[in-house]
Formats: C-alpha cells, structure tokens, sequence
C-alpha cells in the first residue's frame, strides 16, 4: 500500500502470523510484526490471542506490554487497547501493572471502573498505587466536564478513602494525593499541607509534585524552596511544578537546574522554562541552547528547541543579549524550615 507521499505502508500482518511471531520472539527482540499486528485488535481477535497469551512466560508477558506501551507513545498509530484489557486480568501482577500504563489513551468510563477496582481490590500495592495514578487523569477528565459527574464524584470518593486511611500502604495514599490533587475537591489543600510536613520523604515528595498539579500560585514558596533542596527528588518536582504552576520566580533557579548532574532534572528545568516564558527565561533557554551546541547534545537540543517554541506562545522574545546568565554559578543554600509558608 502506498499513501498520498508515495510512502510505502505495510499492511497490518494477520492475527496468526502475528501470533506465531509472538511465540518465537521470546528470547529476542520483537518484530514489527508484533509491534503491528497487536495494534486495533477487535474484541474477536482479543479472544483468540487470549488462550496463547497465557501460555507464554509472566516475564515475557510483561515486556511484550511495556514495551508495546511505550511504542504508543512515540506513534499515535498504534493503538493496544485491546491488549491493555487483556492484561488488565492478567495472573500476573507485573502484566497488569504493565497494561494500565498500555490503556494511557483510553478515556472510557469502562477503564475508569476497571481502575476502581483495581484501585481498591487488587492483591498487588503496586499495581493499586498504578491504578490509583491512572485515575488522577480521570479526575481532570471530570473537571473538564468530559465525564458524567456521578462517575468523576465516585472516583473522588475512592480516591479520598485510600488517602484518608491511615492503614493504607504508604505507597498507595501518596498516589492517591497525587491524583485528588488533579480535582477541586476541599480536601486538596489541607491534604498537601499535611503531606509536606510529614516525617515520610516520599510522601513530601508526592506533596510537591501535587502542588504543581493544582495550578495554585499559593505553593510558590514551598516550590522555591525545594528547588534548592539536597534531595535531588525534591528538586525535580519541584522544577516541574515551577513550570505547572507558572512561576516566574522560579526562573534563575530554573536556569541552574537545566545544568543539573540529573539528566531528568535538567529536562524538566527546560521543560519549565518554556512553559512559564517570558523575556528571562528565553533568554536562559538560548544560553543553555548555545551550551547544548558546543557539547553535541542532539537530544538536549531538541528539548530546548521545544521549549523556545512553547515560550515564544507565552510572550517570550528572541533578540537580546546572553551574556549576563551563567549557569554554571552555584545554588542558593537550602533556605532554613522557617522561611517555608504551608
């Protein structure tokens, strides 16, 4: 088959060739056969791949769905759905953690109660705490009014019991204040006050990255703060939320961590830099752009491309001069515990 371009597009391999290659790729690396042929599957084509699915490894299994999950991401072609189902039941507990990473495009309300249960009943923590994650976009489909409010008001009230349950696994109830901070709910700021102040580092973890999801300028001071902390976790989130949030303040800092040892750190200051925009922070992107440059940073590279795009939207400028920001000057000490505000 050839398109509009004159590209040459296989066509999608049948459901036997596709699974006779999934029985023999086991040790190897998957073909594009699998990668092609497990996309769009209909429900018939789910229940003949079923009996053959079970019989291969636990471990196979899993890397089949993660890998096909994070192929889906790089090309919206690519649709496993039906495989993210499938999994969603799998014995295995790494396949369905695995497959509610698969579902990431799905915005049923049919996923949304498979979670639920999921959220609420699976034997596995990790695969609740997944689940619960998943949830939170549901929360903000609800905000947005794309899903019925009985169903977005249901999942709150799962989501509010697992956090509020103090038995519950750490794990669990710091996913769950990552994903009630994704609604209006009343018990969002007092929940990530809380949580910011609790002896439990991940969970003061979760706190930061829950203060960016609420858009709320009312975190700034918590965020700058643990932008320069020692805990390079801290940082992180506390990058990105500078960037969710909009912080201007943020900027300098933002400019520092965008030079971080933490490649994921650096990413995510980029990342910020072009959501807040602005004349400061165009002007560290294209310093940190020049530095990409010399070094031969391809994939930097493109990261602050996009970001320069992204804050040119948001009232950014191109002409001016770079020579006042140094990245390489040091952090601010970590401020003392008094200067935070909850």
């Amino acid at each position: 088959m050839i398109d509009g371009d004159d590209t040459i597009i296989q066509p999608k391999p049948s459901l036997d060739t596709t699974i006779a290659a999934l029985q023999t790729q086991e040790d190897g690396v998957l073909t594009a056969t699998v990668y092609r042929g497990l996309s769009d599957l209909s429900s018939d084509d789910v229940s003949r791949l079923k009996p053959v699915w079970k019989t291969l490894a636990p471990a196979y299994r899993r890397r089949v769905v993660q890998e096909l999950a994070e192929a889906s991401e790089f090309n919206f072609d690519l649709d496993y759905r039906g495989l993210g189902f499938l999994g969603l039941d799998d014995d295995d507990a790494g396949v369905r953690e695995a497959a509610i990473g698969a579902l990431w495009i799905d915005e049923s309300t049919e996923l949304m109660a498979r979670l639920l249960e999921l959220a609420q009943w699976d034997e596995s923590n990790a695969v609740r705490a997944a689940a619960i994650s998943e949830l939170g976009r549901f929360l903000l489909l609800g905000e947005y009014g794309d899903i019925p409010e009985r169903e977005a008001t249901r999942a709150q009230d799962v989501i509010v019991g697992l956090l509020t349950d103090e038995h519950e696994e750490l794990e669990v109830r710091r996913r769950a204040l990552e994903a009630i901070a994704n609604s209006s709910h009343e018990i969002v700021t007092e929940a990530i006050e809380e949580a910011y102040q609790s002896d439990e580092r991940l969970m003061r973890v979760s706190a930061v990255f829950a203060m960016g999801r609420t858009n709320d300028a009312r975190w700034g001071a918590s965020i700058l703060r643990e932008m320069s902390s020692p805990d390079p976790e801290l940082r992180y989130e506390a990058a990105r939320a500078a960037g969710e949030v909009g912080l201007t303040e943020a900027v300098p800092l933002l400019g520092r961590l965008a030079v971080d040892n933490d490649r994921e750190t650096q990413e995510v200051a980029v990342w910020s830099l072009g959501e807040i925009g602005g004349r400061e922070a165009m002007r560290i992107l294209s310093a940190l752009a020049e530095r990409a440059q010399d070094s031969g940073d391809d994939d930097l590279i493109e990261a602050i491309d996009d970001a320069i795009a992204e804050a040119s939207m948001v009232g950014g400028e191109l002409d001016f001069d770079l020579l006042d920001f140094d990245p390489d000057d040091g952090f601010d000490e970590y401020p003392d515990e008094d200067d935070d505000e909850a």
